[in-house]
């Protein structure tokens, strides 16, 4: 299979006593630092994250893709204790991507069988209460497409445990479907209308013995459930653009596959186990050319100062502030630099809207190896710029590569 180009990660009931989150806080909190430990040697970078207490949401990008993701933004809304506390609520993520904004929204939803009526209600007030800047998507429906996911709590109703565990262990899961509460609700609520889900193929996520396959075996006994879901919504067109798409022959804006949809069973540290959803978006890119293009010019050692060029489009908002980054091939975020140089301090226009830096010998890294530059942009807080990887030759490699290459010479004469 394809490497995605993209994790979303979302979580759920992370250590949310006040002492771990204010920790967590002023430091990484270690499910982040799993995460970003376990992706940046594959080529993921850490692009934004959010977290409400124990709710918690990860986006990692290749990084060719981070200088076509622009309009990032975060938000929360706490549901918990009449939204004073955030061990319920919802946190988003929005962004463009290629030019087509989509929300991802992680939720925990309230718990219990009989809280159907409380767990949509939820969901409607984040709806209603997040909002993000910009004319074209303040809402999180005004967005191209949605993903919505998380721990949403609904439950298999009427079933009795006995049924539902015997059409779990033969697979029938068919005969669950139409007792889902969100299987339901889909059919009626509002607030649901146009949100998609594939077909619930795997077991029942909840509720599990810790570090085991086998379902609640406490006096409590709960009747397993699929509780954790991913489900997206794509924006519908306006006739006017139905009506373009129809005379051009063209798809929709934005097509959403899914190619897997399953449970993740070998994990037991919860009493859930993850959920795990694989999409193909179709789609035409709006955006093509980044805001900024650099590069590294001439060899690069150590010692040597380094001349950076770049230029950029006439619509990209600089600032001041801007800087130059250079990162090791398998960087985790845009602060995970080995050093950096402000754009406008030793600015130098070449021609045309291009422009060139210098970069102290002193600071390049006496190790060696490859390296990429990134264009900071502090009005954006995000990438906006990626050169080509290059290589950082040492000293003395290079002379001892000039000796070989003499002595070859010498051979053919």
């Amino acid at each position: 299979m394809q490497e995605p180009d993209m994790y979303i990660i979302g979580l759920q009931e992370l250590n949310s006593k006040l002492s771990s989150f204010l920790i967590d806080m002023a430091f990484n909190d270690p499910w982040t630092i799993l995460f970003t430990t376990s992706l940046a040697p594959l080529g993921y970078v850490k692009t934004t994250s959010v977290r409400m207490q124990g709710v918690l949401l990860l986006i990692f990008v290749k990084c060719l893709h981070l200088p076509y993701i622009r309009n990032l933004e975060t938000n929360y809304t706490r549901t918990g204790l009449y939204g004073y506390w955030g061990n319920k609520g919802g946190v988003a993520v929005r962004l463009s991507l290629y030019g087509h904004l989509i929300c991802f929204l992680n939720c925990h939803l309230p718990a219990h069988l009989e809280n159907t009526n409380q767990r949509l209600d939820s969901f409607g007030r984040i709806l209603d209460v997040q909002q993000f800047t910009g004319r074209e998507a303040q809402a999180i429906l005004d967005h191209d497409l949605v993903f919505w996911f998380g721990d949403l709590n609904f439950r298999i109703a009427e079933h009795g445990l006995h049924f539902i565990r015997e059409s779990i262990t033969k697979k029938r899961y068919q005969l669950l479907w139409d007792k889902d509460q969100l299987n339901r609700a889909k059919k009626t609520e509002p607030v649901l209308n146009g949100f998609l889900e594939g077909q619930l193929l795997f077991t029942p996520t909840y509720k599990f013995n810790l570090n085991s396959t086998l379902y609640d075996t406490s006096e409590k006994k709960r009747k397993p459930a699929w509780t954790d879901r991913i489900l997206w919504k794509v924006k519908e067109c306006s006739q006017t653009e139905e009506s373009e798409a129809q005379a051009s022959h063209s798809k929709k804006p934005i097509n959403v596959i899914l190619n897997t949809y399953d449970s993740q069973m070998e994990y037991g540290i919860s009493d859930h186990k993850p959920v795990l959803g694989i999409f193909c978006l179709e789609f035409e890119k709006r955006i093509t050319q980044a805001l900024v293009e650099l590069q590294p010019e001439g060899e690069w050692k150590p010692g040597r100062d380094a001349l950076i060029s770049y230029c950029m489009l006439d619509e990209y908002p600089s600032s001041t502030w801007d800087w130059i980054g250079l990162y090791k091939i398998g960087f985790r975020s845009h602060s995970d630099y080995v050093t950096y140089l402000w754009v406008k301090d030793d600015e130098l226009m070449v021609n045309d809207n291009i422009y060139q830096v210098y970069l102290n010998g002193e600071e390049i890294p006496s190790t060696g190896g490859e390296f990429i530059l990134c264009y900071y942009s502090s009005n954006m807080q995000s990438i906006v710029g990626v050169s080509c990887p290059f290589q950082i030759m040492l000293e003395c490699a290079g002379n001892a590569l000039e000796v070989a290459n003499g002595m070859d010479m010498s051979r053919d004469s």
